[in-house]
């Protein structure tokens, strides 16, 4: 499949209350005469006049009867990029389209109904129906195969089954895996698996992982939870003889119609950043805080929680915690932050100094608690407040962690592996 990309597409999304989708608008995407993508969009006259419609985003795409354009990012819209997929789905759609390099405008379209948030994309100005079944948990084995198959860049195994039920394995169970699940993440493989509870994102242990990383990655998240942040929930389930973790999607509502959708916007549209290293300034808890202040029904809170989570990612020296590992999401009008993932330690080198993705306080991304403190006025906290924080999750995480994760299925081995992430030393160390 070689065929060029379209130029535009209609823009759907699922009202909240709702699980069918409807139009917002249209989105086109073209090059001007220096080779440089535009993006722009339009909200749909009939959208404008429902009563319950609502914005695609809380800070670029206000409802509004306007033409909106970027230069930014390639030509797509914050909101857009973050219902796009990660690296590991354009990784699956690369392959199923036979693309050197397919477009934005591919990854749009090819990325399946069931992506983060409440939006969708296609070329007819009808949404189609919302995808009605998903792959079970029983369906795991098979997935986590040919997702083994992709990270090795193998020929994919061979479809189970036998007669009438044998299927062309290179088509079909590529487009299993392409329900891959969100647009937030990496490149850890994973996929959407449906139980009688609703949707989660299934993550599978890679070859090259320095430890069992589904049974390390519940653990922080447990962990996490006892430390007062509100998390995915998560599980670990065992599939032939492996481990995969299993995050419930917090963006999703089942229901007996069907799943209620949740917007949701990634910290890097709020901070109006790019994916990229010349964008690494505008990388920052602070600069976050601030836009949680302007976005959310209950600063305070959201604020708040933004410090829990700065100190605990310090805490287990969780150096990817770039802007798309954070998000803001709204069940109904209003915006807040949402639950936490992709909480995983990392054993840095350095004993005497460790940095966050994002910037923290006044040196920088430096995972320290004297740095931690500098600027939590921006967080509405007080000097007094926020050291209460950091002292008792400090406790918590030191007094707690092996326990947790011992009980949670890490071997003692796996331990002792991420043992220096937890609580480094450089962390109490003076900035004086």
């Amino acid at each position: 499949m070689t065929s060029e990309a379209p130029g535009e597409c209609f823009v759907y999304i699922t009202l909240p209350g709702e699980t069918e989708p409807v139009t917002a608008g249209r989105f086109a995407l073209t090059v001007d005469r220096r080779g440089v993508p535009e993006g722009r969009f339009v909200y749909g006259r009939s959208y404008l006049e429902r009563p319950n419609a609502v914005a695609l985003d809380p800070v670029e795409l206000k409802l509004a009867p306007r033409t909106y354009a970027t230069a930014s990012m390639g030509g797509v819209f914050g909101a857009l990029r973050d219902a796009s997929p990660d690296s590991w789905g354009r990784r699956v759609i690369q392959r199923h389209l036979g693309k050197a390099q397919p477009s934005e405008m591919d990854y749009l379209l090819y990325s399946p109904d069931d992506r983060a948030g409440a939006l969708g994309f296609g070329l007819n100005q009808t949404p189609p129906a919302p995808k009605r079944s998903f792959n079970r948990t029983l369906d795991l084995a098979t997935v986590q195969a040919i997702a083994d198959a992709i990270v090795a860049d193998e020929d994919q195994p061979a479809a189970g089954g036998g007669g009438d039920g044998v299927v062309d394995a290179d088509h079909d169970q590529v487009e299993k895996l392409m329900v891959i699940g969100t647009s937030m993440g990496g490149a850890r493989p994973k996929a959407v698996v449906e139980d009688d509870d609703g949707l989660w994102i299934a993550k599978f242990n890679r070859p090259d992982d320095p430890w069992n990383n589904a049974r390390v990655e519940h653990a922080m998240l447990t962990l996490a939870r006892a430390c007062g942040l509100v998390t995915a929930e998560s599980r670990v389930v065992e599939v032939a003889g492996r481990d995969v973790l299993l995050v419930k999607r917090f963006d999703r509502e089942k229901t007996d119609a069907g799943y209620r959708r949740a917007r949701m916007v990634s910290a890097l549209t709020l901070l109006r950043a790019e994916d990229t290293y010349q964008s690494r300034d505008k990388w920052s808890y602070v600069l976050l805080a601030e836009e949680l202040r302007r976005v959310c029904a209950e600063p305070r809170q959201s604020t708040a929680e933004l410090f829990r989570r700065m100190c605990f990612n310090a805490l287990i020296s969780n150096v990817d915690d770039h802007p798309r590992n954070h998000a803001v999401l709204a069940r109904v009008t209003d915006w807040s932050l949402s639950p936490a993932y992709d909480l995983t330690p990392a054993v840095p080198v350095s004993l005497e100094r460790r940095d966050l993705a994002m910037e923290c306080g006044d040196a920088g991304r430096y995972a320290n608690a004297e740095n931690l403190l500098s600027q939590c006025a921006r967080f509405l906290l007080d000097g007094t407040q926020a050291r209460a924080i950091i002292d008792a999750m400090e406790t918590q995480v030191r007094g707690s962690w092996y326990a947790i994760a011992r009980t949670t299925g890490v071997t003692a081995r796996d331990c002792d592996k991420i043992a220096p992430a937890l609580s480094y030393p450089g962390f109490r160390q003076s900035l004086a």
